[in-house]
C-alpha cells in the first residue's frame, strides 16, 4: 500500500506528536498511571504476599508473590507475580525469564520433591526430604572420615577434605554467604565453588 502524505500533513502529525509528548512530560501521563494502579488492589484482594528470590541467575532479584489458599496447609496457589520495589538488586524489575516466573512454578515438569536412583537401578524414585537429608548427611560423614587430610607430610596440620567438592547458591545475601562459606569452610572442604562463577 503506497501512502501519499503532504508536507503539510506531515507537519500537523509531527506537531500533534510533540504536543502530546509535552502534555505526557508535564505530568498528564499520570492519569492512566493512576487508573491501572486502582485496579491493582481488586485484583490481589485476598491474596496472601510472599517475598522470595528468582532462582535463574546469580542476581538474585527480589520477587512478591501474590497467592490464594492457605500457606501453612500447602494448599495456597500463586496467582501473579511481580518485582519486588523494595528489594535493593532490581527495585522491582524483572528480566523475561523472571517475568515469566509463574509459568515456571506452575509447569507440570518442576520438582517438588527429591528423587533418587539406586545403585543399579534405570530410574528415578521419589523419597521424603528426611529421608534425602539424612542420605546426604551420612553419605558426607562416611566420606569425610575416610579421606580426612589431618596433617602434612610434615606434621603440620592442615584439616583438608579433599575429596568432596562444596556448590553454593549465588541468590543469597552478604550475610548467608559469609555463613555458607564459613560451614563449608569449617568441615575441612577444599573446592568450594560458587553458583555465579560458573
Amino acid at each position: 500500500m503506497n501512502m501519499e502524505i503532504s508536507r503539510r500533513n506531515f507537519l500537523k502529525g509531527a506537531g500533534a506528536g510533540v504536543a502530546l509528548t509535552t502534555l505526557g512530560a508535564f505530568g498528564f501521563g499520570e492519569a492512566e498511571a493512576a487508573f491501572v494502579e486502582g485496579l491493582r488492589p481488586y485484583k490481589l484482594a485476598g491474596t496472601t504476599e510472599t517475598r522470595n528470590t528468582c532462582p535463574y541467575c546469580s542476581v538474585a532479584c527480589g520477587v512478591i508473590i501474590y497467592s490464594r489458599g492457605d500457606l501453612a496447609q500447602g494448599t495456597a496457589e500463586a496467582m501473579h507475580l511481580e518485582g519486588d520495589v523494595d528489594h535493593p538488586t532490581n527495585r522491582g524489575t524483572l528480566c523475561p525469564k523472571g517475568a515469566a516466573l509463574l509459568d515456571f512454578i506452575k509447569a507440570d515438569t518442576r520438582l517438588t520433591t527429591p528423587k533418587v536412583r539406586r545403585p543399579g537401578s534405570d530410574r528415578f524414585e521419589e523419597i521424603s526430604w528426611d529421608e534425602a537429608l539424612d542420605a546426604i548427611a551420612r553419605d558426607m560423614k562416611k566420606d569425610r572420615d575416610a579421606n580426612f587430610i589431618e596433617r602434612n607430610k610434615d606434621g603440620v596440620p592442615v584439616n583438608r577434605w579433599t575429596t568432596t567438592g562444596f556448590l553454593a547458591a549465588s541468590a543469597t545475601t552478604n550475610e548467608t554467604a559469609f555463613l555458607t562459606y564459613k560451614a563449608v569452610r569449617s568441615t575441612g572442604i577444599v573446592a568450594f565453588d560458587n553458583q555465579a562463577r560458573v
